[in-house]
């Protein structure tokens, strides 16, 4: 709490005078950035239902993988509405949390591809063109949407990135679905889905450096006159 003009605090991002230095969250009390994120988080929220119903009735595991990452988002997205403008301590904890289910969604990924290898399914090649595109715009809305926030703390980062690998995934997922439609195998959809692995595993790596990096820093320490 600040005490008048004399109190300052020291941090790992430096020393901010209370009222005369911009605070170590850019974005505190920003409606402009809540108003994005509540945005996104209604577009990953509409785009899970529509995926995970397609994926399930295509059977197709680049489908249903990227329906669990819309729902990881909105979830994600959700967090970000609640921490935004929190002490930066607080918001290197969500986005540590963020980081350990982008994580998860990975392995899980995983685990499925397997299972598809195994079974050798084959997917509906024109559900997952038509779906993939939806969703590739939808995510390319929300891409644009954050552009302007991709360069903040682990948490706002950790926002952009999910963004980021979503439009990477659907890409692939359209390649998946010329590539069932091509060869008549489910490889190229089991391939996809191992990308989009890939790709999660490698966000959840940044965005937890980050957010620990930004929880070894020190509590701010008020200091007055």
């Amino acid at each position: 709490m600040c005490n008048g003009p004399a109190a300052v605090y020291i941090s790992g991002m430096g020393v901010e005078c209370c009222g005369d230095q911009p605070s170590s969250d850019p974005h505190r009390g920003n409606p402009a950035y809540r108003r994005v994120l509540w945005a996104v988080l209604a577009i990953n929220a509409g785009m899970f239902m529509v995926e995970i119903g397609a994926g399930l009735a295509a059977g197709s595991a680049s489908l249903q993988a990227d329906a669990l990452d819309f729902l990881g988002d909105a979830g994600n997205y959700a967090i970000s509405l609640f921490v935004v403008g929190m002490a930066l301590r607080n918001r290197a904890l969500a986005a540590l949390a963020k980081g350990g289910t982008m994580g998860v969604f990975g392995l899980w990924v995983i685990g499925s591809v397997v299972w598809h290898a195994v079974h050798g399914t084959l997917p509906n090649a024109f559900t997952m063109g038509a779906v993939g595109l939806a969703a590739l715009v939808a995510n390319a809305a929300s891409f644009g949407l954050l552009w302007a926030y991709r360069g903040g703390d682990a948490n706002m980062r950790s926002a952009w990135i999910c963004t980021r690998n979503d439009v990477l995934g659907n890409l692939a997922v359209l390649l998946a679905a010329a590539g069932v439609f091509g060869t008549g195998t489910g490889w190229p959809d089991i391939i996809v889905a191992a990308i989009m692995a890939g790709l999660a595993l490698q966000g959840a790596t940044l965005v937890i450096r980050q957010s620990l990096g930004e929880l070894r820093q020190p509590d701010p320490i008020a200091v007055h006159r």
